[in-house]
């Protein structure tokens, strides 16, 4: 159950980044609040359904700080370095694209500036990012299935004629 979740929650966390990423109208801070309300929700249902151990909160990393950073103030150096310690689960790339994608729906808004955008870019180059923009939504994760040993020893095994397994012997 928990390796069903972790998977199921790392593809709801990919698409939705994936939008995020290709989409001009969601990269707004209005939007980012109300990720970050959807993911809480979400985090909370794991809690109560006692699967926090299952990984499937960690796969919504990357949408979680995508959230942030479209909530975050972007001006000076300092939210630059703020945004760059904050965002490390998103590659250069995907900063990058956001803030460019970045569109304010009010009038107390701004762009984000060429010159913050460098910025970022400038802090993070010492980054060593995979250089695709868009996560595989179709990646699976190995699925494990846990080793619970018989109680029973193979001696005590008593093998039917019927099974026609003659050719096994008994060491």
């Amino acid at each position: 159950v928990q390796q069903v979740f972790k998977q199921l929650f790392y593809m709801i966390s990919a698409v939705a980044l994936n939008n995020l990423l290709l989409r001009k109208d969601v990269c707004s801070w209005s939007t980012g609040m109300q990720l970050r309300f959807n993911i809480s929700q979400l985090e909370e249902w794991l809690r109560g359904k006692n699967l926090q151990q299952s990984g499937a909160a960690q796969t919504l990393e990357p949408l979680i700080q995508a959230a942030q950073l479209l909530q975050l103030k972007k001006k000076t150096s300092e939210d630059a370095e703020a945004i760059c310690s904050l965002c490390t689960s998103l590659t250069t790339q995907q900063i990058v694209k956001i803030l460019n994608l970045y569109t304010p729906v009010n009038e107390f808004e701004e762009r984000v500036t060429v010159t913050f955008i460098r910025d970022i870019q400038m802090h993070l180059q010492e980054r060593n990012d995979p250089p695709q923009l868009l996560l595989d939504f179709k990646h699976m994760f190995p699925v494990m299935f846990p080793f619970n040993p018989s109680s029973i020893t193979m001696d005590l095994i008593h093998l039917p004629a019927s099974l026609n397994l003659e050719f096994l012997n008994r060491v």
